[in-house]
């Protein structure tokens, strides 16, 4: 199942909801619905439904959250006792470990109450607005590593290769100084890409990292009804929050193995985000299903940024011509290291492109990147890519059997990008713990759909990863395992 959100920027409504044993979806969504309208609150305004983790599994409490088409998240009695409530009951108290399960839940991530505990025969429901930085849209995995004491951490935050640029690259770069005093001229780059993907100059844009490229989309094209596909990389979101667009959101399920069902993105939606394989789910979705979203006055935008972490960039759709209104974002920092210079690209329709590059500053590109550009399209780079993509599918194998010794982690998949996303109960605290340990990983709890028990963790090598496998053993002990 998947759920459509839209509304004012990140604030977000969540539904804490108490059932007894056997409670049936429709009286809980019957329920939900009448504390919405009673709070003049449309059932699209709901980002999540939260209960105890008792109740986690009770089919009344799982089908509504289905039916919203929003998370479930579940909190643990001692988190839910520790939350103040308006209306205690003793009796719930005794029997759930917590004055209130409504309340508590959809108090528990903070924010203030604003329908209090309501009835029927066998639910309660409760509805909060959560604070505006509930889901943190400019959070990044960089964040775990900054300062003194995150440069001392074994990196498993950030989704850019180990190791990397290599020294080949580092030495074409290093070449390209002694042009600093021109102005950057990207004409040679831009042909190496279109060349590359088999496409006409015209088709290729060159931008500052696949970030600006996203900040160009949000600006340049004329949308009114655009829609991000979540969870995601939750900069294109930002991008569009940020040029004055209201934007929403089609949630993907865990249920449902986070893929894509083309019929629930809304059909007057006229700019459709989606990444491809998807950060941070590591979900690769099938290029046909994507193509299905296309049609006339749509742009579909496709984040391929880890698509070349991938053997073969199976499922990629850049370099396709027949798919209307598409839009590929390709990104060179993640599988060459290249972060801190900034380079990526755009393909598109001539038209897109030049709407986009109408939109860019003058020479946005530095000499430097654009030496990169050029170099990690040829040959010998596409080769090392694909070495490198095979290796990192063995390095994801080894890492994901580690994984599945914890009776506590469940990964989602199957995963096929250079990344993997686990859920687990005190996900935050054993985050934490693994700092103390060495290891930084990247909290899940900042994008949207997903909650506080999720991480995600870069694939490294096997000598790595069997030293962080170590620590999250450790990790796990130490926070009540």
């Amino acid at each position: 199942m998947t759920g459509l959100i839209s509304g004012a920027a990140p604030a977000r409504v969540v539904v804490g909801v108490g059932a007894r044993r056997g409670v049936s979806a429709d009286e809980v969504c019957a329920l939900v619905a009448d504390a919405l309208s009673g709070a003049g609150l449309p059932r699209s305004a709901v980002t999540a439904l939260a209960t105890v983790e008792a109740k986690a599994g009770e089919a009344g409490i799982v089908g509504a959250a289905e039916r919203f088409g929003v998370p479930l998240v579940t909190y643990g009695p001692e988190r839910l006792a520790g939350v103040a409530v308006p209306h205690p009951s003793d009796g719930v108290r005794a029997a759930a470990g917590t004055a209130s399960v409504a309340e508590a839940a959809a108090l528990a991530g903070g924010g203030r109450l604003l329908v209090p505990k309501t009835r029927s025969a066998g639910a309660t429901c409760a509805v909060a607005l959560a604070p505006a930085g509930a889901h943190d849209l400019r959070h990044h995995g960089d964040a775990e590593v900054r300062g003194p004491v995150g440069a001392d951490l074994v990196d498993l935050a950030v989704n850019v290769r180990s190791d990397t640029p290599p020294g080949w690259l580092r030495q074409h770069i290093a070449g390209s100084l002694d042009g600093l005093a021109a102005y950057p001229d990207g004409r040679a780059a831009r042909s190496a890409v279109a060349a590359r993907h088999g496409l006409p100059v015209e088709r290729v844009l060159l931008t500052a990292g696949a970030a600006e490229a996203f900040v160009l989309l949000a600006r340049a094209l004329p949308v009114r009804r655009p829609v991000v596909v979540h969870p995601q990389f939750t900069e294109p979101e930002a991008a569009l929050w940020d040029a004055g667009h209201t934007v929403e959101r089609v949630l993907l399920r865990e249920s449902d193995g986070f893929r894509l069902d083309p019929s629930t993105v809304p059909e007057d939606a006229d700019l459709v985000v989606v990444g491809n394989p998807t950060n941070p789910t590591s979900v690769l979705h099938p290029a046909e299903l994507l193509v299905r979203l296309a049609r006339p006055g749509r742009f579909l935008v496709v984040d391929e940024a880890f698509m070349d972490a991938v053997p073969g960039e199976r499922e990629a759709l850049a370099g396709r011509t027949d798919v209307p209104g598409l839009v590929v974002l390709r990104s060179l920092t993640k599988t060459w290291g290249l972060a801190g210079l900034r380079i990526g690209y755009v393909l598109a329709e001539p038209a897109t492109i030049a709407a986009l590059e109408q939109a860019q500053p003058l020479w946005p590109v530095s000499t430097p990147a654009l030496a990169a550009a050029e170099a990690c399209v040829s040959q010998r780079a596409l080769a090392e890519a694909e070495e490198a993509a095979r290796q990192i599918a063995v390095d994801r194998a080894h890492l994901l059997a580690g994984l599945a010794e914890f009776e506590e982690i469940r990964a989602a998949g199957p995963a096929e990008g250079p990344f993997v996303l686990i859920r687990l109960e005190h996900a935050d605290e054993v985050r934490e713990r693994l700092r103390t340990l060495g290891f930084a990983v990247r909290r899940g709890d900042t994008f949207p759909g997903l909650g506080p028990d999720w991480l995600r963790l870069a694939v490294r090598d096997r000598a790595t990863t069997g030293r962080f496998l170590q620590a999250l053993d450790r990790a796990l002990t130490l926070a009540g395992r």
